[in-house]
């Protein structure tokens, strides 16, 4: 599998190690940055990481930094990434199970590499469900789109 993957400063650690982890497993990684640990601006690393994603060019990202929360909240901006914030096995494989997440945001202060490797591999290996969860993601796609409460009603109600 082809990954995109971004930190800021504060995920910078474990980027390094989760993208050996990565090739080790025999995926291709494409590093976004940040490429050391001075000090930065997530968006600048976590919004490339995301786009790649969004058009195409990798088939899922990872973006890490300190708690994850603002990596998750800039990668989700990027239209057609829908990125879950995980801290444990079960929102990791729910995350993918039920709303297809294509982008896995890790906190490197939160948790300890052993958990975001075991985490990672759970996310990766986990397929999506369809069924009813589809027509989530295709009311979130209609909203994102620009249809607004009525076409994800519209899909609702179908």
């Amino acid at each position: 599998m082809k990954i995109s993957i971004g930190s800021d400063h504060a995920g910078f650690s474990y980027k390094e190690q989760i993208i050996a982890h990565l090739k080790d497993a025999g995926h291709e990684v494409v590093d976004c940055g940040t490429h050391s640990s001075e000090s930065t601006d997530y968006p600048l690393f976590i919004i490339p990481a995301a786009e790649a994603v969004a058009r195409g060019e990798t088939e899922r990202g990872i973006v890490l930094g300190g708690s994850g929360n603002g990596e998750a909240m800039a990668a989700n901006k990027v239209k057609g990434v829908r990125c879950a914030l995980c801290w444990n096995d079960e929102t990791a494989e729910l995350s993918r199970r039920h709303n297809n997440s294509n982008v896995l945001s890790l906190g490197e202060r939160m948790i300890s590499i052993e958990i975001a490797l075991q985490i990672l591999d759970i996310w990766l290996k986990t397929p999506f469900d369809g069924g009813r969860h589809s027509r989530r993601i295709q009311e979130l796609d209609a909203y994102e789109a620009g249809d607004g409460m009525d076409g994800m009603k519209k899909i609702a109600a179908s």
